[in-house]
């Protein structure tokens, strides 16, 4: 017995004692040492600077977590600050003085956000708010004694605001939070999210509470005081498809358009401390790119080449000249660089190590489309093998969450891995619903048009089986959060053309995922999916959920969960697990005991993707000959 015990350990990878794995084979070690190369690679990502000094602070992962370091010149040792075995990766904020950080974070992938506080003089680490409730991200006023942030503690729903611990207003609904202080402090800039194509800006009085509408049409998105507090900048999208920066006279409510020549989504905004700057980040066919607008002219900056790839985390220094942001890209991992307006000059700040593979061979995504069953036309990004593999490729199709979630051509990482070496091609979809796309084509799968969403993929297979290089005879579908819930509804609706799913945290019935979510969530989401508590809706959504048509999934399933996930509870993933095997389907099941809403440490993401690889060889690259993937 010690002898074949012996030999187990010799041919298994150990699994992490935090994960439950139920219904799937041991993983090879050859899986992990194949694939060791390509699970090396870092990211770093820029957070803030620092008040006064030329220094900034960047969260990367060197243990299982990502944490907060400092980087105190470019190129610099990046100098490790916090020390926790969850994510810090939010919140995260320089008091004006220097003298602390802010930050956010949760314990497990609970969700329940506290925020803490980091002396920088005794490296000693206060949690600030009531260790109990859902807390939003803070935000410290000009002078530096007060932070206003959210909090659910009254009656875990409603995110009200709060100053120090002093309740400053009660609100209703729960997407609310603090954006700015106003130069004086004695005003708030406060976004209101109804839905995920609406919000509102209000400002908050300092001392009374008082909410006060900000005079903005449309749906107003980000915000920023300038002219002394006088103005709001802002992005609306009333009178376009899209989220446009403008300027409001809080007076006189008059609105200035500054980039109606952009017919893009602004997505990021931040303004330079003398006010005169805007940066702000545009959405275009899924590439980010970064533009730098004068809001008192109106006018755009030329900027020099950037490096190549996708802009985020615009920060501002202090200096009203220099600004920071990331650059991530498909052959290289996100790192932080900076650019002086005045003088063009770009500097590098982190170089991340990505480990013994050369990125240069890492392909380049190709921009797809193809028209769904009302002939509006759909987009997606298309990784394929290289060459040394002949013939036609298996593919993955994965799904982004959301709904209103976009795919972009990100660094994949390990995910390399299954294209250069399995030789799949991945083909990420941007579905009815995506944003990025103008506001009618985000709503086109609200409530009861969300089988509409379904037939999008259906109508992607009918493309790839029309593709010369692609093999539908071997196609996979896999996402995340609400991409599970597609990815299964594909799987009941196409099981006859689908070899293998991957369920990721994904919903299994909207109408019980509905009753199940963090009560603060339920209000948001019901805009999307409909109201589960009226009749009519909830016998839709019982209709059309995967729970309910499990007997239609007759191909392999791998269901990946987090114990403490609040947003879709752990019985979504019992529930379509017992259904499938109840009808002889092989059901692979992996459970986060210390997870949340997707894996975050790095010993359980690992373990998730090595068994993802020994799922995808066994079931798709290993399936060429099959009719059908055995049960």
């Amino acid at each position: 017995m010690i002898a074949t015990a012996l030999l187990l350990l010799a041919v298994s990878a150990s699994v992490p004692e935090s994960l439950v794995v139920d219904g799937a084979p041991p993983v090879p070690t050859e899986i992990v040492r194949a694939s060791d190369a390509y699970m090396k690679a870092r990211s770093a990502e820029l957070q803030t600077w620092h008040p006064t000094r030329r220094e900034i602070l960047i969260t990367t992962r060197f243990g299982e977590t990502l944490q907060i370091h400092r980087v105190r010149k470019p190129d610099g040792a990046r100098t490790q600050i916090t020390f926790f075995d969850d994510d810090v990766e939010r919140g995260i904020a320089y008091e004006p003085n220097g003298a602390s950080v802010i930050f956010t974070k949760d314990d497990n992938g609970d969700g329940n956000d506290q925020i803490y506080r980091l002396d920088l003089a005794t490296n000693v680490i206060t949690c600030i708010t009531d260790g109990r409730s859902r807390n939003g991200n803070g935000v410290w006023a000009n002078h530096g004694h007060d932070i206003v942030y959210t909090s659910t503690r009254r009656n875990g729903r409603d995110t009200d605001l709060y100053v120090n611990e002093r309740l400053l207003a009660e609100v209703d609904g729960s997407g609310w939070s603090p954006l700015e202080w106003s130069p004086d402090d004695r005003r708030i800039l406060v976004q209101q999210t109804i839905s995920a194509g609406k919000s509102a800006l209000w400002l908050a009085d300092a001392r009374s509470g008082a909410m006060t509408p900000v005079p903005c049409s449309g749906s107003c998105v980000l915000g920023t005081f300038t002219h002394g507090g006088k103005r709001i900048v802002t992005t609306s999208d009333a009178g376009s498809e899209f989220r446009e920066l403008v300027s409001i006279d809080l007076q006189s409510a008059k609105t200035e358009r500054l980039t109606n020549h952009i017919p893009w989504d602004v997505i990021e905004l931040a303004l330079s401390s003398n006010g005169r700057d805007a940066a702000i980040v545009t959405n275009e066919a899924g590439i980010f790119k970064l533009h730098i607008i004068d809001v008192a002219k109106g006018t755009e900056r030329h900027l020099p080449r950037l490096p190549t790839g996708y802009v985020t985390g615009i920060h501002w220094r202090r200096n009203g000249r220099e600004l920071g942001f990331n650059i991530d890209s498909a052959r290289a991992p996100s790192d932080v660089y900076s650019l002086d307006i005045p003088t063009g000059t770009i500097t590098r700040w982190t170089n991340s190590e990505h480990g013994n593979v050369d990125l240069t061979q890492f392909p380049e995504p190709r921009l797809i489309e193809w028209p769904s069953f009302d002939r509006r036309t759909i987009t997606g990004f298309l990784y394929m093998p290289p060459p040394k593999f002949a013939g036609k490729s298996p593919v993955l199709i994965s799904i982004h969450g959301g709904p209103e979630g976009q795919f972009t051509p990100y660094f994949l990482g390990r995910w390399n891995y299954v294209v250069n070496e399995l030789g799949i091609a991945i083909l990420f979809p941007n579905v009815r619903g995506s944003s990025g796309f103008g506001k009618t084509f985000q709503k086109l799968d609200d409530a009861l048009h969300r089988e509409n969403a379904v037939s999008d993929i259906g109508a992607l297979l009918d493309w790839i089986a029309a593709q010369p290089s692609l093999d539908a005879s071997r196609v996979a579908v896999t996402g995340t959060s609400y991409g599970g819930y597609l990815a299964l509804s594909a799987a009941v609706r196409y099981d006859d053309r689908i070899r293998a799913t991957i369920d990721i945290v994904g919903p299994t019935n909207l109408a019980s995922f509905l009753e199940h979510t963090a009560a603060w969530r339920q209000d948001l989401r019901r805009v999307e999916y409909g109201d589960e508590r009226d009749p009519a809706t909830r016998a839709f959504l019982e209709r059309i959920a995967p729970l309910r048509n499990a007997e239609r999934i007759t191909h392999p399933l791998l269901v990946v969960q987090g114990q403490n996930d609040p947003a879709v509870a752990v019985s979504e993933a019992e529930q379509i697990v017992r259904a499938v095997r109840e009808h002889g389907t092989a059901v692979w099941y992996l459970l986060g005991r210390d997870e949340g809403h997707g894996f975050r440490k790095r010993r359980n993401a690992n373990y998730q993707f090595y068994l993802t690889l020994q799922f995808l060889r066994g079931f798709l690259v290993a399936a060429a000959t099959a009719s059908k993937p055995a049960a």
